[in-house]
């Protein structure tokens, strides 16, 4: 079984396309053609599955066509529509000057100016113009840290910690 700790997300399956089994497949990593990737990994009712690709084509610069092996007819393709995309970090060919925000989920968030531990990074919000890096405390509460790489003093891939300078007063909002 695949633990959500050994993946990160990186996009999702949109609709069918054709009558041979072909998804498209929107990312944001493209992190499967830059490595030797044979497979990706599909959530199917909170299971993760990982899915062999046989063909896959860029369709645009955030999207692809992607046939997965033993997916042979647009019912089965229908199947999969909807579901997140995710990629093992054993695969990534990133460090910590190319890591995306995307692959810091799980990393345990530290305060740079004191070491302690702020708590776990739950996901990313990108949705406005200053991305925030969601951080679950370890007292249970959820907070906002904004992700700029000022702050930023480490990212630590093999321990999975990311050391941070928190804004003064951020902790007790």
């Amino acid at each position: 079984m695949i633990a959500s700790s050994e993946v990160y997300k990186i996009g999702r399956i949109g609709r069918t396309h054709g009558i041979k089994g072909e998804v498209y497949f929107f990312f944001d990593d493209d992190v499967f053609d830059r490595v030797e990737a044979e497979y990706l990994i599909l959530e199917i009712d909170g299971i993760l599955v990982p899915f062999f690709m046989e063909e896959y084509r860029f369709h645009g610069n955030n999207s692809a066509l992607v046939k997965f092996c033993d997916i042979d007819t647009q019912e089965r393709a229908r199947e999969l529509t909807n579901c997140q995309v995710f990629f093992p970090h054993s695969l990534t060919d990133y460090d910590s000057d190319s890591i995306s925000y995307s692959q810091l989920k799980g990393f345990k968030l530290t305060n740079a100016d004191d070491g302690q531990i702020i708590g776990i990074v739950q996901g990313i919000d990108d949705s406005t113009i200053n991305t925030l890096i969601e951080v679950m405390t370890e007292d249970g509460r959820k907070i906002l840290i904004p992700a700029n790489d000022d702050l930023i003093e480490e990212i630590n891939i093999p321990s999975r910690r990311i050391s941070i300078h928190i804004p003064d007063g951020l902790l007790t909002l």
